[in-house]
């Protein structure tokens, strides 16, 4: 006998009610991040695992400063003291064994992360390589090998690069010739965005946040609607810049400071948002409307640039902002590589010494 649908009056009434709901109301019944996820992809800007099982990402970001908090918590001690294996049996100096464990390390999260969702990972290249294309290209394929010694396919990995010139011409090189996806992060300036679409990589991160503190701590404004927002403004040309032209890179807002600004940009190509302001657009049940389009990037006056590494390199440092924010991002990842190096170098002794 087949299956019967057994409806009661309360159910059926419910049901009633459901399909007679209006569209406008039923958005105000979805939560501010369901109605995002239809307009844009949203990525989890985070290493810890639960906000992931919780909100659901479609992607996921790591960076040092990202992984040196999570290494700290107790539940992730096994990927650590894995990695510390890893690269206590590979051997050589200690530093040598330092590097290795580091980069296992990023790997055993990352690798634990896609058990976790559907699409890639982002894992970043060591900021202190940010001027050097050979080391960045080399560490990247090392990351790539150690995810394949995992299991895991590139195809579900995006190499994070400083946007930087040496970064992105080593972008363009894991692309080309290695077919390896790369995230060209720490994007602040329309001529880093201009290169990154040229070196056809993967993904650029334009960092939304980081761009509003500065006019904050630089200018007389103190506070913006989303829609002058500085961050959002930058992330909107780049958009905007990107889909007029036909370039294949992809956008992702990152670094962002409020859900205003997440919002204001609802339609970029990817998002990547923190679990605290997750949380917030969770339980926020406001409407939430497409503001970024192909069809209007198409009608918008901007005028196609080619940049070489001369004009790169000037039109970059015409940016004050850019600039400071570039150099500031690297230190502060690079700081953060560094006490992640100093907390495995104790753990590492301590293995050899029997502790």
């Amino acid at each position: 006998m087949g299956a019967t649908c057994d409806y009661t009056d309360s159910n059926f009434r419910s049901l009633l009610t459901m399909s007679s709901v209006s569209p406008d109301k039923r958005r105000k019944m979805e939560s501010a991040l369901e109605q995002l996820k239809k307009h844009t992809v949203v990525v989890a800007d985070t290493g810890d695992f639960n906000a992931i099982d919780e909100y659901k990402p479609q992607d996921a970001t790591t960076n040092p400063s990202l992984l040196l908090a999570a290494a700290k918590m107790p539940a992730y001690q096994h990927l650590l003291d894995d990695a510390i294996k890893y690269g206590v049996t590979k051997g050589g100096s200690v530093e040598e064994q330092i590097d290795n464990t580091m980069d296992k390390l990023f790997v055993n999260f990352g690798v634990e992360i896609l058990k976790k969702l559907p699409g890639r990972v982002s894992t970043e290249v060591d900021a202190r390589l940010s001027y050097d294309k050979e080391g960045m290209v080399a560490k990247g394929l090392k990351f790539i090998d150690l995810y394949k010694e995992a299991g895991i396919s590139k195809e579900r990995v995006l190499i994070k690069l400083s946007s930087t010139w040496e970064g992105i011409q080593a972008g363009k090189e894991l692309e080309e010739k290695h077919g390896v996806h790369c995230n060209m992060t720490l994007m602040f300036s329309f001529a880093q965005a201009v290169a990154c679409a040229e070196a056809k990589v993967t993904l650029a991160s334009a960092f939304v946040g980081r761009i509003f503190d500065w006019y904050r701590e630089n200018t007389d404004r103190k506070s913006f609607e989303p829609h002058e927002d500085p961050g959002v403004l930058s992330v909107t040309k780049i958009y905007n810049y990107y889909k007029k032209f036909g370039y294949s890179t992809v956008v992702m807002g990152a670094s962002f400071r409020n859900t205003g600004q997440v919002k204001a940009l609802a339609g970029c190509d990817l998002l990547t948002i923190s679990p605290a302001l997750l949380s917030e657009l969770s339980q926020d049940h406001s409407t939430v409307k497409e503001t970024l389009t192909v069809e209007k990037a198409k009608a918008c006056d901007l005028e196609k640039v080619h940049l070489d590494e001369k004009a790169f390199r000037w039109e970059h440092n015409e940016d004050r902002m850019a600039v400071e924010k570039l150099s500031d991002g690297i230190r502060k990842f690079a700081a953060d590589a560094m006490k992640l190096e100093t907390m495995i170098k104790e753990k590492i002794l301590n293995v050899k010494n029997g502790k």
